[in-house]
Protein backbone atom coordinates (compact mmCIF):
# COMPACT_ATOMS: atom_id res chain seq x y z
CA UNK A 1 0.00 0.00 0.00
CA UNK A 2 1.21 3.45 -0.83
CA UNK A 3 -0.20 6.97 -1.00
CA UNK A 4 -1.54 6.38 -4.52
CA UNK A 5 -3.76 3.58 -3.15
CA UNK A 6 -5.43 5.69 -0.49
CA UNK A 7 -8.45 6.86 -2.50
CA UNK A 8 -9.42 3.23 -3.08
CA UNK A 9 -8.57 2.23 0.48
CA UNK A 10 -10.63 5.08 1.92
CA UNK A 11 -13.63 4.23 -0.27
CA UNK A 12 -13.62 0.68 1.15
CA UNK A 13 -12.86 1.84 4.70
CA UNK A 14 -15.80 4.25 4.72
CA UNK A 15 -18.37 1.62 3.65
CA UNK A 16 -16.93 -1.11 5.87
CA UNK A 17 -16.74 0.41 9.35
CA UNK A 18 -19.00 2.61 11.51
CA UNK A 19 -15.94 4.67 12.52
CA UNK A 20 -13.47 4.50 9.65
CA UNK A 21 -9.79 5.21 9.97
CA UNK A 22 -8.75 8.60 8.61
CA UNK A 23 -6.43 9.01 5.63
CA UNK A 24 -3.85 10.32 8.10
CA UNK A 25 -3.96 7.13 10.15
CA UNK A 26 -2.99 5.11 7.08
CA UNK A 27 -0.30 7.63 6.11
CA UNK A 28 1.23 7.36 9.60
CA UNK A 29 1.82 3.65 9.06
CA UNK A 30 3.84 3.90 5.86
CA UNK A 31 7.19 4.88 7.42
CA UNK A 32 6.91 2.54 10.43
CA UNK A 33 9.36 -0.32 10.08
CA UNK A 34 7.12 -2.62 12.18
CA UNK A 35 4.05 -2.02 10.02
CA UNK A 36 2.96 -3.98 6.96
CA UNK A 37 0.37 -2.16 4.87
CA UNK A 38 -1.00 -4.32 2.07
CA UNK A 39 -3.42 -3.91 -0.81
CA UNK A 40 -5.04 -6.43 -3.10
CA UNK A 41 -5.31 -4.84 -6.53
CA UNK A 42 -7.45 -5.79 -9.49
CA UNK A 43 -6.41 -5.99 -13.13
CA UNK A 44 -6.68 -2.23 -13.60
CA UNK A 45 -4.92 -1.48 -10.30
CA UNK A 46 -8.21 -0.79 -8.49
CA UNK A 47 -8.01 -1.50 -4.77
CA UNK A 48 -10.07 -4.59 -3.93
CA UNK A 49 -9.00 -4.86 -0.29
CA UNK A 50 -6.30 -3.96 2.19
CA UNK A 51 -4.78 -4.94 5.51
CA UNK A 52 -2.58 -3.36 8.17
CA UNK A 53 -0.53 -5.57 10.49
CA UNK A 54 2.10 -4.62 13.06
CA UNK A 55 4.85 -6.92 14.30
CA UNK A 56 6.61 -5.94 17.53
CA UNK A 57 8.41 -7.90 20.25
CA UNK A 58 7.62 -11.28 18.74
CA UNK A 59 3.89 -10.67 18.26
CA UNK A 60 1.81 -9.48 15.36
CA UNK A 61 -1.44 -7.57 15.59
CA UNK A 62 -3.85 -7.38 12.67
CA UNK A 63 -5.18 -3.87 13.09
CA UNK A 64 -7.36 -3.47 10.02
CA UNK A 65 -8.55 -5.57 7.10
CA UNK A 66 -11.38 -5.00 4.65
CA UNK A 67 -12.52 -6.02 1.17
CA UNK A 68 -14.72 -4.02 -1.17
CA UNK A 69 -18.33 -5.15 -0.52
CA UNK A 70 -18.84 -6.12 -4.18
CA UNK A 71 -15.77 -8.40 -4.03
CA UNK A 72 -16.40 -10.19 -0.74
CA UNK A 73 -16.53 -13.97 -0.87
CA UNK A 74 -13.87 -14.20 -3.61
CA UNK A 75 -10.94 -15.13 -1.35
CA UNK A 76 -9.41 -11.65 -1.24
CA UNK A 77 -9.66 -11.36 2.54
CA UNK A 78 -8.18 -14.85 2.92
CA UNK A 79 -5.27 -13.91 0.64
CA UNK A 80 -4.60 -10.69 2.58
CA UNK A 81 -4.74 -12.50 5.92
CA UNK A 82 -2.46 -15.23 4.62
CA UNK A 83 0.07 -12.62 3.51
CA UNK A 84 -0.08 -10.94 6.93
CA UNK A 85 0.63 -14.29 8.57
CA UNK A 86 3.50 -14.94 6.15
CA UNK A 87 5.05 -11.55 6.85
CA UNK A 88 4.59 -12.06 10.59
CA UNK A 89 6.51 -15.34 10.37
CA UNK A 90 9.29 -13.71 8.38
CA UNK A 91 9.52 -10.93 10.98
CA UNK A 92 9.97 -13.50 13.75
CA UNK A 93 6.53 -13.35 15.38
CA UNK A 94 5.33 -16.39 17.30
CA UNK A 95 1.73 -15.17 17.67
CA UNK A 96 -0.72 -13.08 15.67
CA UNK A 97 -3.85 -11.67 17.26
CA UNK A 98 -6.78 -9.43 16.40
CA UNK A 99 -10.04 -8.03 17.65
CA UNK A 100 -13.25 -8.37 15.65
CA UNK A 101 -16.73 -7.06 16.32
CA UNK A 102 -18.83 -9.68 18.07
CA UNK A 103 -21.51 -9.31 15.40
CA UNK A 104 -19.17 -9.81 12.44
CA UNK A 105 -19.81 -13.51 11.98
CA UNK A 106 -18.40 -13.67 8.42
CA UNK A 107 -15.03 -12.35 9.57
CA UNK A 108 -15.00 -14.68 12.55
CA UNK A 109 -15.62 -17.66 10.24
CA UNK A 110 -12.69 -16.59 8.06
CA UNK A 111 -10.38 -16.22 11.05
CA UNK A 112 -11.36 -19.60 12.52
CA UNK A 113 -10.84 -21.26 9.11
CA UNK A 114 -7.30 -19.83 9.12
CA UNK A 115 -6.49 -21.37 12.51
CA UNK A 116 -7.43 -18.52 14.85
CA UNK A 117 -9.08 -19.38 18.16
CA UNK A 118 -11.16 -17.21 20.46
CA UNK A 119 -9.19 -16.11 23.52
CA UNK A 120 -11.59 -13.71 25.14
CA UNK A 121 -14.03 -10.84 24.84
CA UNK A 122 -13.39 -7.16 25.43
CA UNK A 123 -16.70 -5.78 26.71
CA UNK A 124 -17.79 -2.50 25.09
CA UNK A 125 -14.49 -2.29 23.18
CA UNK A 126 -15.93 -0.41 20.21
CA UNK A 127 -16.80 2.99 21.60
CA UNK A 128 -18.78 3.99 18.50
CA UNK A 129 -21.45 1.32 19.11
CA UNK A 130 -20.57 -0.17 22.49
CA UNK A 131 -20.20 -3.54 20.80
CA UNK A 132 -17.94 -6.17 22.31
CA UNK A 133 -14.73 -7.26 20.60
CA UNK A 134 -13.89 -10.91 20.27
CA UNK A 135 -10.14 -11.46 20.68
CA UNK A 136 -8.65 -14.21 18.52
CA UNK A 137 -5.11 -15.43 18.12
CA UNK A 138 -3.11 -17.97 16.22
CA UNK A 139 0.36 -19.41 16.59
CA UNK A 140 2.74 -18.30 13.85
CA UNK A 141 4.91 -21.18 12.69
CA UNK A 142 8.16 -21.21 10.74
CA UNK A 143 6.31 -22.98 7.92
CA UNK A 144 4.03 -19.92 7.59
CA UNK A 145 7.00 -17.96 6.21
CA UNK A 146 6.96 -20.06 3.03
CA UNK A 147 3.29 -19.49 2.14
Amino acid sequence: MGPSDLDGVMAIEEVSFPTPWSRGMFLEDFPRDFSDTLVAAGPEDEVLGYAVCWTLAGESHLLNIAVHPARRGEGIGRALLSECIRRSARAGASLIFLEVRAGNEAAQRLYRSMGFAIRGVRKGYYTDTGEDAVVLDREVRESDAAR
